[in-house]
């Protein structure tokens, strides 16, 4: 059966497990980065399942590669058709070919001693995947932590807040647990006492950052005055990348949690794997949910606040300006947060009408149709010049006046 491949999709990743030459013919062929998945993990907890001892053979024999899912990774679960579980949430099947050559067509596994009929050493396997898939969102978040201007522990250091403080300790334990996790193999009794108690303090810390959004997102919807919102908005723009970092590192600890806990379960009751896999998904997709709500909402007031300056470009130029360059800040630092954290975002940058357009547009009117063009202004900066009324003609020619003084000023800047 040196041809053969099984595969394992949990929607996240794609376990491909076979002889090494088949794995690596089949990973080349598809083009596929991949990892070693690490099967050989599962050897201390086997003993208590059954079938241990061809479970133990299937593991020497043969080679695991893992394979993170993209758009374009993913097209291989339809294009191999392979079967779902919805049991275990699993999409599996056996890739057959003929003369050693990977490709052919899928098989459903009937073998003893495959790894697809043994219950407990499938649902290690899906185990281990997903904690090779947190472990791969943990790192793109590190990178996006080191890519913003404040680092996440300059931002914590800054802040006088308990709670912020608690959640740099806690990063620390929870990092000692990954580093004694990786040289003895598992997750001892010892060391889980010692992080069980983290989530609480990672999620109140995570409840006190979306609260600071939802707080910068309130102070922009409650100003009218376009020289309040200006300030609103630079405030919002100054302190929404800090809040996301916050938030980063609490998704990058709760991930880290999720992999202790997952050892910790194969350890000590493998029968209840599957489940808690599947939970901690459920529970994180959730998580993410809620910090999107309050990362688009918070975009919401920002986009509606730069249409509102838009609208009066024409007598608060500056201030129109710093609302709209704000919100597209904000936008832009929200939608590379929602992108390292695996979210998804519609959101379309706000771009700016320059104040020279709008002049232009009013000043063209106001020359073509004199007392009209006055209305026209009027709609188009949504400001009254009753000042003015009464002298259309002057107010005509004072219009063009200072949108070709702006103009030129606009083109020396």
């Amino acid at each position: 059966m040196d041809s053969e491949i099984q595969l394992i999709s949990d929607g996240d990743g794609l376990a491909v497990i076979g002889s090494p030459a088949a794995v690596e013919r089949f990973l080349v062929s598809e083009g596929l980065p991949s990892k070693d998945l690490g099967l050989q993990r599962l050897a201390s907890a086997l003993h208590i399942a059954a079938g241990a001892a061809q479970a133990g053979s299937e593991i020497a024999a043969n080679s695991s590669r893992w394979v993170k899912l993209t758009k374009e990774s993913a097209q291989l679960v339809d294009k191999y058709g392979l079967r779902t579980s919805s049991k275990t949430g699993l999409s599996t099947g056996v890739l057959k070919g003929n003369s050693g050559q990977i490709g052919g067509f899928v098989e459903f596994a009937k073998r003893p001693g495959s790894l697809l009929t043994n219950p407990a050493l499938l649902s290690g396997a899906a185990g281990i995947m997903a904690q090779l898939a947190m472990q791969q969102a943990m790192g793109e978040i590190t990178d996006y932590l080191a890519t913003i201007d404040e680092k996440v522990d300059d931002v914590l250091r800054a802040q006088k807040d308990a709670v912020l403080a608690d959640m740099v300790g806690v990063g620390f334990v929870i990092e000692e647990a990954l580093t004694v996790r990786e040289h003895v193999g598992r997750v001892s009794e010892i060391t889980w006492s010692k992080v069980q108690s983290a989530p609480t303090t990672i999620a109140r810390t995570q409840a006190y950052a979306l609260r600071q959004l939802d707080g910068l997102a309130e102070k922009v919807e409650h100003n009218a005055k376009i020289g309040d919102l200006a300030k609103a908005s630079s405030e919002a723009e100054s302190k929404v990348r800090e809040w996301l970092a916050v938030l980063a590192r609490c998704t990058q600890l709760q991930d880290a949690i999720a992999v202790l806990e997952l050892n910790r379960v194969l350890d000590a009751s493998p029968e209840e794997l599957d489940r808690h896999r599947l939970g901690l998904r459920a529970a994180r997709q959730n998580r993410l949910e809620h910090i999107s709500r309050s990362a688009e909402h918070l975009m919401t007031r920002m986009n509606a606040a730069a249409g509102t300056a838009n609208t009066k470009v024409l007598l608060h130029p500056t201030a129109s300006r710093t609302v709209v360059r704000s919100s597209n800040h904000v936008a832009t630092a929200v939608v590379d947060f929602q992108e390292r954290l695996g979210i998804e975002s519609s959101r379309q940058l706000l771009e700016a009408r320059r104040w020279i357009d709008a002049a232009t547009e009013v000043r063209d009117k106001a020359l073509e149709t004199g007392a009209v063009g006055v209305d026209a202004a009027r709609r188009v900066g949504n400001e009254t010049f009753d000042r003015a009324r009464s002298v259309t003609d002057r107010l005509s020619s004072g219009i063009a006046e200072r949108a070709l003084r702006l103009r030129g000023d606009d083109e020396e800047g």
